[in-house]
Formats: C-alpha cells, structure tokens, sequence
C-alpha cells in the first residue's frame, strides 16, 4: 500500500493506491470449480456471415472447456432464451453435452431487437442454480447492436442485480454498437469491454477468454475497509489493468467490504479516497485512518481473511497544500484518468458530428499519453489523427467508426503495469517510537528495531482511533 500520511492543513482527502498480487499454488492447476454462461447476440442485424462467424466463435470456445465445467447457453435479441441445457440450470461438459451444446449454438436464426439486460438477466437466473459454494461464475456476451429495447434505467437495475453474482466480459461486433454501453456492463461486473471490428477475429477473442477463465484461482475477492470515525469513504477505483469505479458495498461487523470480482494469477491496482474535515484532525498527530485487509471466497463457501492489514495512516500538516509534495504515482493515476475521460470525449464527439470538440479532445489525450508514456493508447490515438492547415493535430475526417469506437473502449486500458509489490521504506516522521513489545522509548525516530529487547518497530506511532 502506497498511502503518502503528510496531509496539507487544508486537505479534506486522503488517498492510498493499494497493489494486490493473486498467485497460483507452485505447480498446480487451479482447483477451482468453474461455471459458464455463454450469452449469444441472436438479433435481426447479425444476418448472414457475423451470425455465422460467431457461431464458429462460441463453438470454438465450447471446445475449450475442461470436463467438468458448468455450461449454458443464452440466445438473446429483445427477450433471452435458455438454449442450453434443454432441462434448465446448467450442465456437465463432456463430450456428449459438448456437441449437444454446439449443435444449439449451430441452429440459432437472426430475429428480433436488442435488450442487453435481459440476457444478462437470465444468466443471473442459470448462475443461481449452482449449489457447489466457492464457484466461479464466469459470462462472455457480445454483441453488434446498441441496446435498443430496454431503458438505460431497466439495464441499469437488472446489473445491480447481478453485481458481485457473476462476472462479465462483453465484446462489441462490427460498428453499430456503443462504447459506453459495453463499458458500464463490464464496470459493474468486474469484466472487460473489447471491440471486435473484424468479425473473423471473434473466435480466437474467445477461445482466449475461455483458457482465461479456466485459470482464475480466486472466485471473489473484497476489499475489507474499517474506517476511523472520522473519516467516510468517498470512493473505491480499480486504476489496473482497466479503470473502474466500484460502486458496490456491503456491511459486515463494521467493516465496508468492496467486492473486487473473480481473480487469475495476475496483479491489479486501487485508489482508496477518503474525505473528512480538516477541523477534525489535530496538527501533527500521526492518525489511523483506516484499516484494509483483504477477504477471499473460499472453496466451502466461507469468506475470510487472506491477508494481513495494512493500516492506512495520516498527519494533518500545518503547512499549507503548496508546501506538501504530491505522490508522483497518484498523480500519474489522476493522469491516465484524465486521458481515458479526453478518449471517450473524443469518441463521443465524432461519433455525434462534432468535429471541433473532438479535435479539441484529441489533441488533450494525445499530449496526456505522450507525457506519461502510455504507447498503447498513444498509437491507437495517432492512427486516427493528422495535421490540420493551423499546424496542430486534428482528427482524420476519415476516421471510421470503428476506430473510434475502439478508442472509446479501449480508453480505461492502463496497460503499463503497477509497481511490484515491495517493503516500502519508513518515512522519518519527527515522532518518538514506542516499542509495542516492551515499551522502550527508541532514541531515534528512524529506529527499525528496539535497542532494548530487539522488537521490529514497524512502522508505529499512530493514533488508533477506530
């Protein structure tokens, strides 16, 4: 945890971005149980040849599951249909049920609109039949249209619903489908959002999310915050791999537990911000703000805590906010998300006909990714611009609108990876150290170990006000 405990006088926020290191037992497949809802776009508009190359996707993806996986089907348009198993609830891969499964996906007809939320809806439905606890519940959608039969406030509903039940990945096919649609679905279920413009490449897109899924070794993970009382939690972002801000909560023997989704072998990052009144806090105490520890979903459907806590500390300074320095690394994250906001306004834009604002956005997110060396969404952003008669860059007017929908859903990629997690150094705090064991009084405010009995001092010396 990187949580910089010099506070302005003025300050009413303090921040801690927070690394979290998943790892597979040495030399071992993962163990956990897996089901998956595969959720097909069946609508008027995949006529023809995106029908069938999707086909060829989930068929593709069906044959990637191991024996033993949970499996259905849903075939959506402006309702959803379970089209396998035929007998509801989910059944058992093997090979029998394996090409049952495909020849289903195989006989679907385009017809009908599109109400995302339903789909979703019903794999809601398929997920809670699982009895097994610490199950994986793994979905992947796509889909080539907007979402057009069903209010924002209905999609809305229907994935608090589903919020913390499953995850989701959701991938965008062709160029009549919209950014902010995929990217509020994969948000709130912990997934990822890609857009699919070449339609033959939906297989291989696939079949990779499936080995994916087959190697999370976690089936939830939270985020536990038991916050001082002077303090309220003023929000939660995933800043790592992908942006996103996590909204749900629940509270448990006082602790806010923040579900965190299903996790492979991989790291992610967060940015924890608390809010209070500077009147709250005395001048130069060292103050437990918060306590964080993680808790896993565990194979008999128990959550406990997995890791020890890390105690987020501050100090309100007398100095004012120009006299503190701020972190570089929450800079940079306050950065890249400031980027991702200039992309999407950008896509937006073009996509609208407003071509002035769009420049405009485009030439802020392309100064922002050349100073924090983000390449990925620096190339994606020049592909689509060139030099306008002023001199500066402009978007091309050609640009098509699949280049700009994948700069929209692309734009909450931080793909630069976070700091490997490391013993951070003890910042000289100017305070007397007490040594917990013994209650030695260290003569030097940097000790490390007790000159009495030998005890690591830590980093302690806060106020414990919880």
């Amino acid at each position: 945890m990187d949580s910089p405990s010099d506070l302005p006088y003025d300050e009413r926020r303090a921040d801690a971005l927070i690394t979290v290191t998943a790892h597979a037992a040495a030399g071992s497949e993962p163990q956990v149980q897996s089901a998956q809802v595969l959720i097909m776009d069946r609508s008027l508009s995949m006529s023809r040849h995106k029908l069938d190359e999707a086909k060829r996707a989930l068929c593709a993806a069906i044959d990637t599951l191991r024996d033993g996986t949970l499996l259905g089907i849903v075939a959506g348009n402006h309702r959803a249909e379970v089209i396998f198993p035929p007998t509801g609830g989910l059944a058992v891969v093997d090979a029998r049920s394996r090409e049952d499964a495909k020849l289903r996906v195989v006989g679907q007809l385009p017809e009908g609109g599109t109400a995302i939320g339903q789909w979703l809806d019903r794999a809601r439905d398929l997920f809670a039949s699982v009895e097994s606890p610490g199950t994986v519940r793994h979905a992947v959608l796509y889909t080539d249209g907007k979402d057009e039969h069903e209010t924002p406030e209905q999609l809305g509903e229907i994935l608090t619903s589903c919020a913390d039940r499953f995850i989701c990945h959701a991938r965008g096919l062709g160029d009549d489908w919209h950014h902010d649609e995929l990217l509020r679905i994969t948000q709130a279920l912990h997934g990822t959002a890609e857009a699919v413009v070449t339609i033959a490449d939906l297989t291989e897109d696939f079949t990779r999310l499936m080995r994916e899924a087959q190697r999370i070794v976690v089936p939830r993970l939270y985020l536990g915050l038991r916050l001082n009382s002077r303090f309220q939690l003023a929000f939660v972002r995933q800043t790592r791999p992908v942006e996103a801000d996590l909204t749900g909560r629940h509270l448990t023997d006082g602790e806010t537990h923040v579900p965190l989704g299903s996790w492979p072998a991989e790291s992610r990052q967060y940015q924890v911000s608390l809010r209070f009144e500077p009147e709250s806090l005395t001048v130069d105490e060292l103050l437990r703000a918060a306590r964080v520890t993680l808790h896993a979903e565990f194979p008999d459907g128990t959550r406990r805590p997995c890791s020890e806590s890390a105690a987020m500390v501050v100090r309100r300074r007398a100095t004012p906010g120009f006299g503190i320095a701020r972190s570089p690394d929450l800079t940079r994250v306050e950065n890249e998300r400031e980027l991702g906001m200039a992309m999407r306004a950008c896509a937006d834009a073009r996509l609208r006909g407003d071509l002035d604002r769009a420049d405009r956005e485009l030439r802020l997110a392309t100064g922002l990714a050349e100073s924090l060396g983000d390449t990925a969404r620096l190339r994606l952003l020049r592909a689509v611009a060139t030099t306008g008669p002023d001199g500066r860059p402009r978007l091309r007017r050609d640009a098509s609108r699949g280049q700009m929908l994948r700069i929209g859903v692309d734009s909450t990629k931080t793909v630069s990876r976070p700091v490997e997690s490391r013993e951070l150094p003890w910042r000289d705090t100017g305070l007397p150290r007490v040594c917990p064991n013994c209650g030695t009084t260290a003569t030097s405010p940097t000790a490390k170990f007790c000159e009495e009995c030998g005890h690591p001092l830590g980093a302690g010396g806060p106020v414990d006000a919880l």
